[in-house]
């Protein structure tokens, strides 16, 4: 039998949000792991799977249990929120095949939240854009801080995952105090997304320096425009070029 792990992503994790690859994915798994949140989430819609969870922090041994339990014969389904591709578990997963032939790894896109949050704000990157973490659990705030620079520097419109949390609750300011500093005017449009897809949905447009002093948490999505983006309607509109 061919031993397949499929890692997929399943969006903010309502079912609305699941693309049609996702759910074959699922429905082939015998069983599916991930982070108790998400799978929580995916529980209500496929209660007759088996689940296995770790908690945060823990994705190497997410990722070493899929292996094991793979190469006892099981089809296993990786699951991660927004996109498996897209700060996910695909990439870990492909360290730790490393030159290995008997296992072959299916990723399954999903619906990152910078395309889901996008949507709910109106077009906040329709035009040239990054997605930055402010997360420094895995990369250092002096290279956060340069690409934060660089991207306004560049005129990008930014998509910012990961702005807050109990320990880097003053980041997001950290933040918007680098791009005013690299030229970013204060009048900026700006938006931000809280529970994207989920119940408790909360969407805000603001300017840039209405923006540093918002209260965010790790569940909320934020969309910095570039110098041509607008507030109109109340949505962040990233004009395309069209005359």
């Amino acid at each position: 039998m061919e031993k397949v792990i499929y890692i997929v992503g399943i969006g903010p994790g309502e079912e609305a949000y699941l693309t049609g690859q996702a759910k074959e994915a699922i429905e082939a798994s015998d069983v599916v792991v991930g982070y108790t949140l998400y799978a929580k989430l995916l529980q209500t819609y496929y209660p007759q799977k088996e689940y296995l969870t770790t908690g945060m922090r823990q994705e190497i041994e997410r990722c070493k249990l899929c292996f094991e339990l793979c190469r006892q014969g099981k089809k296993v389904a990786l699951i991660c929120s927004g996109d498996a591709g897209v700060y996910g578990m695909a990439s870990p997963m492909f360290e730790l095949l490393g030159d290995s032939t008997d296992v072959e790894l299916v990723v399954v896109p999903g619906i990152t939240a910078a395309n889901s949050g996008a949507a709910l704000l109106g077009a906040p990157l329709n035009h040239d854009f990054c997605v930055i973490s402010l997360s420094d659990l895995l990369t250092p705030w002096e290279v956060i801080e340069k690409r934060l620079q660089a991207a306004t520097l560049g005129d990008f419109a930014i998509a910012i995952y990961n702005p807050s949390s109990h320990k880097r609750h003053d980041y997001l300011k950290k933040a918007c105090d680098i791009m005013l500093q690299a030229g970013a005017k204060k009048d900026r449009a700006c938006g931000y997304v809280e529970n994207i897809g989920r119940e408790g949905t909360v969407v805000n447009v603001c300017t840039l320096e209405e923006l540093r002093e918002r209260e965010v948490n790790m569940f909320t999505t934020v969309f910095i425009g570039n110098s041509m983006s607008v507030i109109k309607q109340g949505k962040l509109i990233t004009k395309r070029g069209y005359q």
